[in-house]
């Protein structure tokens, strides 16, 4: 067998894994890895302005495309802590990326020792395996087993901590006999899909939910067949969005307190039986569970078995992987619909589609400064159906998802349940790089769009060119939005006046300047018939540059977007539309 240090033996493990790409900064505890790397190749490397980033980086990555994995890597104490926001995002959805950190050597370890901390005890919490490699023969292995745990069940990240000195031991390794461990992914009966159809057979006004465990899967054209079979009406989750295209006919809406839509809330209250397949009940879907549930009958289907119930208790429980039911899903409704024994939807579709045309929010503003729904309906215009648009949380990524459409799966990059602010701008360039050829869109408002601003100098230096839609309304607006309840606006006001750039007329920072300076371009907009021509520019200047492009559009300091408290209770700020002209880019016309 051949002889090579530990960290070798690491360096091919990854690389027969799958591995070709890495986000990180080098760091002398880690820096045995780095000599491997470059001695070894095979592995393309992104420099991250901050570990944090890189980690982002990695979940955009992963998002991107199926059977992506994301690597980032960081070196001892403070870039193993600066990740875990990283595996935090990446563990709440559902996000396999393996974080690799240096570690201070073995004897040292308990000492005090410089950048020396127990990582893999903090990590614990936010991944699914954290672990610190104390014998450098088990270092292999601990990689294979570590992509066997992200990949089996409900997929998640995983942390290896690496002393230097097990990383600069020489081990006895055969890379040659190497294979990757087998997937271990449940799989639903036919006895419980039998007894599911049954279910929805007898309902009158069903619905399918559609989770990110279906783009987990790679099932999507799975998910959209056994729909079109049943002709049951689709209401995907926030993770979800993009499994069957928005102007599908049984696409009939997001349903939730903020990333939802009119039409979506009214067929849930209306449904009677809703079967969800890899979701997990998230709270701004549901609200509370007494009106989500009430008067409805529920199947849940999900990987991990201690998901069923975690919420509310569902009627039928399956625990299986999404596209192992599907499989069975189709095959016992192509039987009974050959057998006739699949009701007509038709009728209750046609409600589900009335709704979808007729409850649309209103986009057609010509307010100066900018009102922010004037802006995702230019957005609508002027990006086609191959749009990948990413985004984080706040009232941008709220009303994007009110009002844009996605069209494909894994087109809406979204970290769901953590919603880091600055995790947009390192995700989308994750998503560049793991796909150079697809139109990505960013969007963020300004406080998002400064946590992490640096790591736009990566996407110059290593030329990863997108978009990225800046809605500046100098706020905390989400946060403001949430203080009406306490009857005040305190500590969110971003705004002052900037003495090197009175133009800004009080809007505090100047990002174009920043912009440019970390090496990108950048164009400012202050009315609404400026945006179309500034994402048309900033689409010749992203090819031509081949860098990230902001269009920076100056909005109205405060704007209310539509949420509430429960979903049949949403406040509408704005004035809903009463005609086609007041949504023109709406994926359902009003007349």
């Amino acid at each position: 067998m051949a002889k090579m240090r530990a960290i070798e033996a690491a360096i091919e493990v990854l690389k027969r894994e799958g591995i070709d790409t890495a986000f990180g900064l080098p760091g002398a505890a880690i820096n045995p890895m780095y000599a491997a790397m470059k001695k070894l190749g095979g592995i393309d490397h992104v420099l991250a302005r901050h570990v944090e980033g890189a980690s982002h980086m990695a979940e955009g990555y992963t998002r991107t495309n199926p059977g992506n994995i994301g690597l980032c890597i960081g070196t001892s104490g403070p870039a193993g802590t600066d990740m875990i926001t990283g595996l935090y995002s990446a563990s709440a959805d559902s996000i396999p990326i393996l974080c690799i950190t240096g570690q201070a050597p073995r004897a040292r370890m308990h000492k005090e020792d410089f950048q020396a901390v127990d990582i893999s005890s903090i990590a614990a919490p936010v991944t699914k395996w954290a672990t610190t490699v104390l014998e450098p023969a088990q270092v292999p292995w601990v990689f294979q087993k570590a992509f066997h745990i992200m990949r089996s069940g409900r997929p998640g990240p995983v942390l290896i901590d690496l002393p230097f000195d097990v990383q600069m031991a020489e081990i006895e390794f055969d890379i040659d006999t190497y294979e990757p461990l087998p997937q271990a992914r449940p799989a639903a009966t036919r006895k419980q899909v039998e007894k599911a159809l049954t279910m929805l057979s007898a309902a009158e006004r069903p619905l399918l939910v559609a989770g990110g465990g279906i783009i987990n899967a790679d099932a999507c054209e799975k998910f959209v067949e056994f729909a079109e079979l049943t002709g049951i009406p689709v209401i995907p989750t926030l993770m979800g969005w993009g499994i069957i295209p928005d102007d599908h006919p049984q696409m009939v809406g997001m349903v939730g307190l903020q990333t939802s839509h009119r039409y979506g809330n009214a067929t849930m209250l209306a449904s009677d039986l809703v079967l969800g397949i890899g979701n997990r009940w998230a709270n701004r879907h549901t609200g509370s569970v007494e009106v989500y549930t009430e008067n409805r009958t529920f199947i849940h289907v999900d990987i991990e078995p201690t998901q069923i119930g975690r919420v509310f208790m569902p009627d039928l429980g399956i625990v299986s992987d999404a596209g192992k039911a599907l499989d069975r899903f189709l095959e016992v409704a192509r039987e009974w619909k050959a057998a006739g024994k699949l009701p007509d939807r038709s009728a209750w579709l046609a409600q589900c589609q009335e709704r979808k045309r007729t409850l649309q929010r209103k986009t057609h503003f010509a307010n100066v400064p900018v009102k922010p729904q004037r802006v995702y309906e230019e957005m609508n215009k002027a990006f086609g159906r191959d749009t990948c648009y990413v985004s984080t949380i706040g009232l941008s990524q709220i009303a994007a998802a009110q009002f844009l459409h996605v069209y494909k799966p894994r087109h809406w990059i979204n970290c769901g349940q953590a919603g880091p602010l600055g995790w947009t701008i390192p995700a989308a360039l994750g998503v560049v790089k793991a796909d150079p050829a697809r139109q990505v869109v960013a969007l963020s408002g300004d406080y998002d769009f400064q946590f992490m601003i640096e790591e736009l100098a990566v996407g110059a230096q290593f030329n990863l060119p997108y978009i990225h839609v800046l809605v500046n309304n100098s706020y905390l607006g989400l946060i403001r939005q949430a203080q009406r309840g306490f009857d005040m606006d305190y500590c969110v006001q971003l705004a002052f006046e900037n003495q090197n750039a009175p133009e800004l007329e009080g809007y505090g920072v100047d990002h174009v300047a920043v912009v440019e300076g970390l090496g990108c371009k950048a164009i400012r907009v202050r009315e609404p018939e400026q945006i179309q021509a500034a994402l048309q520019q900033a689409k010749e200047l992203m090819h031509k540059h081949r860098v990230p492009v902001v269009v920076e559009v100056m909005l109205e300091r405060v704007t209310n977007i539509a949420m509430g408290t429960e979903i049949n209770a949403i406040n509408e700020f704005e004035d809903l539309a009463e005609r086609g002209i007041d949504a023109p880019t709406a994926i359902s016309m009003l007349d």
